[in-house]
């Protein structure tokens, strides 16, 4: 799972990658207008991971991992000028998601370029540029298509696709030159593979990081934490800052940035305090990542033994067939049943032979839709 962060210059984008990667990529008062990434993968936190740990003592321990690629390199004009760049554009598109990083915090010392402090215009400055780039993309791709169909020498099922991704360019065409998101758009899966190499940005699962200090009011910072248009029909809570943004496949969360960053730099024991003196009732990192699974319908399911504890990321709605994939092909192939126990069950039980003396362990077939925490073990006949 990749995620991309991006926002307008000096919105504490590298902060906020800091804070979520215990990283120390280098923190600039001034934007250098370059395209740049820093990119790192860390583990996804979950205490059920820990706990199976406990149970199983297996010789190593496997997290699932999020790859998180702090892009700068955006600014305003840029969707004006005909699109953003190819290497900028390419950077964006790699990740699954997108992370929008919203300057809500005062700094004398890092002026912002509009001379004042408003997330919810910045909020809409960026928006505006990923829409007119993808604006610029679609009308492209329409010329090229009108071209063809009209060139003639195409085979009647050539043309016939030409005709259909014609249509439905002119319907996000149309879209766009609205202001709307293409994400609040109602696609099906072979649409979205469809449109996949265009690389549109508005299309992407999006969560706005709100990034705040410690003169936020605890009121703002709770009604933000709040999703916003999670799932399939849009949230319509109020939110903080003056900020009305409700879409689809879209959350908004509030983080104290570089409190958040100072934070991750600490031990464990100075994290706990910190935590208790700000008032903080959780680091960013598992927040963020809860939000990420969601926006992108994803869950974790474990393989356990004494070799290994194991997470792994599938889509919610995953077979079992697919569960055994992601662990590895061959065993999707020769498929022949999982046995499957829930965590809860399991912690219940207190191992995996009580799992099945109380019938808590069972079998499963190529039809069973896994579940958020299932413990599986794929039998296969290869």
């Amino acid at each position: 799972m990749q995620i991309g962060i991006i926002g307008l210059p000096l919105a504490g984008k590298t902060t906020i990658f800091n804070a979520l990667t215990r990283g120390n990529a280098d923190v600039a008062n001034f934007a250098s207008g370059k395209l740049q990434v820093h990119t790192a993968s860390v583990q996804v936190p979950d205490p059920r991971i820990n706990r199976l740990t406990q149970m199983f003592k297996p010789r190593k321990t496997i997290y699932a991992q999020v790859v998180y690629n702090d892009i700068a390199g955006l600014a305003r004009g840029i969707g004006e000028k005909g699109g953003m760049d190819g290497n900028l554009l390419n950077q964006i598109a790699q990740n699954d998601a997108i992370v929008h990083v919203v300057r809500a915090f005062q700094d004398d010392n890092v002026p912002h370029l509009e001379g004042s402090i408003n997330p919810a215009r910045d909020l809409e400055t960026l928006d505006t540029e990923l829409i007119l780039s993808d604006l610029g993309v679609v009308e492209r791709r329409i010329e090229r298509l009108k071209t063809s169909l009209g060139k003639g020498g195409s085979t009647p099922q050539e043309k016939d696709a030409f005709q259909k991704e014609l249509a439905q360019l002119e319907h996000f065409q149309k879209t766009l030159e609205g202001g709307g998101l293409l994400r609040d758009l109602e696609l099906g899966a072979a649409e979205l593979k469809a449109l996949r190499s265009l690389a549109l940005t508005t299309l992407k699962p999006t969560l706005v990081i709100l990034n705040t200090d410690e003169h936020s009011t605890g009121e703002a910072l709770a009604d933000a934490n709040v999703a916003s248009g999670a799932g399939a029909s849009a949230n319509t809570s109020p939110l903080p800052f003056g900020i009305s943004y409700h879409h689809k496949q879209t959350q908004i969360v509030a983080l104290q940035g570089k409190i958040e960053m100072e934070l991750a730099q600490m031990s464990d024991e100075d994290a706990q305090m910190f935590l208790q003196e700000f008032e903080i009732a959780e680091p960013s990192l598992p927040r963020v990542i809860r939000l990420s699974y969601q926006l992108l319908g994803l869950q974790s399911f474990f393989t356990v033994g004494e070799d290994e504890v194991r997470a792994w990321t599938i889509p919610v709605g995953a077979t079992a067939v697919e569960a055994a994939g992601a662990i590895h092909t061959d065993l999707a192939k020769g498929f022949v049943r999982a046995e499957v126990v829930s965590y809860e069950n399991l912690i219940k039980a207190g191992g995996m032979n009580e799992a099945k003396t109380h019938g808590v362990l069972r079998l499963e077939g190529k039809e069973y839709i896994a579940q958020d925490g299932d413990i599986m073990h794929i039998r296969s006949s290869l």
